[in-house]
């Protein structure tokens, strides 16, 4: 699953219908600032932690690990119970994906992006609360924060190659460029999880990118 991936810049988000960013962030870990656009703000990036933060969260350590979630029990699992069942949906842009290859024996880092080098769309769920004292934000803003919604890819051709190999295989719900409409306008769990697809792999590319 996704713990560290490359955010689409302000500049490759100027070819979709939206204002860019206006906000500054960087290569993306668990806590770190990205942008997402919401069925809530369907119009706008918003700045959002990468890691669901509940409200009945303590603190933000939840993030380590709650930045990916897995589709097959989001309406059992605490942290993104309320997030599903209320619908709260967004598309997470990213550059570029990184994932650990096994092939050689030993884990290396590999970078999987689009051929065409326009942004994934990450299908996500999003949360937003007040920020609490000592959490960095001025008291009473908003703060959100987004997961990245996985399925099972045992049989996919390019994400099967990734984790250990007695590990499950995962990947993010990449979505057609033609879906992020879809996804966002979804009104039903059902509406929903018919997009909870595998990605074409005919599209992509995936190189090694050690650090």
């Amino acid at each position: 699953m996704c713990a560290n991936y490359r955010p689409s810049t302000p500049e490759s988000l100027k070819s979709l219908p939206l204002p860019p960013p206006d906000f500054a962030y960087g290569e993306a870990y668990p806590g770190s600032l990205v942008p997402i656009v919401t069925n809530f703000a369907p119009r706008q990036w918003v700045p959002a932690s990468f890691g669901l933060v509940p409200g009945w969260a303590r603190d933000l350590k939840i993030v380590r690990s709650t930045y990916n979630a897995r589709s097959e029990t989001l309406a059992d699992k605490p942290s993104f119970r309320d997030a599903w069942q209320r619908g709260q949906l967004c598309i997470i842009p990213a550059e570029v994906l990184y994932e650990p290859c096994y092939e050689t024996g030993r884990a290396v880092r590999w970078a999987i992006r689009r051929q065409d080098g326009r942004p994934m769309g990450i299908a996500g769920l999003w949360e937003r609360r007040v920020a609490k004292a000592g959490e960095g934000r001025e008291g009473g803003a908003a703060v959100w924060s987004m997961t990245m919604l996985t399925i099972n890819a045992d049989g996919h051709p390019l994400m099967q190659r990734f984790h250990k190999p007695e590990d499950e295989k995962r990947s993010v719900v990449i979505l057609p460029d033609d879906a992020w409409g879809a996804w966002l306008r979804a009104k039903s769990e059902g509406a929903a999880r018919a997009l909870l697809q595998g990605f074409d792999a005919a599209g992509f590319v995936a190189e090694a990118a050690p650090r």
